[in-house]
């Protein structure tokens, strides 16, 4: 099942424990197995968080093992699963993406009903994975963060330094004012 009893069997173990807990998960796609993902939705996790991390012109080199479309379907299933459930998802900036290509990207996230966002940059982690095409800069991603506020997400991190984990607890909280 791609891990998804781990995930469910996880997100349980927390509620039992710390009922008060707001639990974030960050998942695979689950090769498209909608039972795989059925079973963490029913689990209850207050956000249901997976990364499309590129647009899809780069998916061949950036997530070789990935499939664009596979990504958008598991986030607008999820939704259908539970309508309550917040969904999130991150792109990483500066691996020759174009503005129109972001912009396209963000509005396919809106479409699934995905509401939360993080933007951060690209960081070459060795030197046998792609290199930075180019850096960010901090008010680039204050654009972005606008953008897609307009848009119609409901909380948005953008910034150098921001990952899919960055004040996750922050940015559901604000999510649910």
């Amino acid at each position: 099942d791609g891990g998804a009893s781990f995930f469910a069997a996880t997100i349980r173990t927390i509620r039992e424990k710390i009922p008060d807990a707001c639990v974030e998960v960050l998942i695979p796609d689950f090769q498209g197995d909608a039972e795989a993902l059925r079973a963490v939705v029913s689990a209850r996790p207050d956000v249901l968080n997976h990364n499309l991390e590129t647009v899809p012109r780069l998916y061949p080199s950036v997530r070789p093992e990935a499939v664009y479309s596979r990504s958008l379907d598991l986030l607008g299933r999820a939704k259908r699963f539970d309508p309550s459930l917040h969904t999130k998802s991150g792109l990483m900036l500066g691996l020759g993406e174009s503005p129109e290509e972001v912009r396209e990207t963000l509005k396919d996230l809106l479409d699934t009903g995905c509401g939360l966002l993080t933007l951060g940059q690209y960081l070459q982690p060795s030197r046998q994975h792609l290199p930075v095409e180019r850096f960010v800069t901090p008010d680039e991603f204050d654009d972005w963060k606008e953008i897609a506020l307009e848009m119609g997400f409901f909380q948005v991190a953008s910034g150098p330094f921001v990952r899919s984990s960055y004040h996750a607890k922050d940015l559901f909280g604000a999510a649910q004012l």
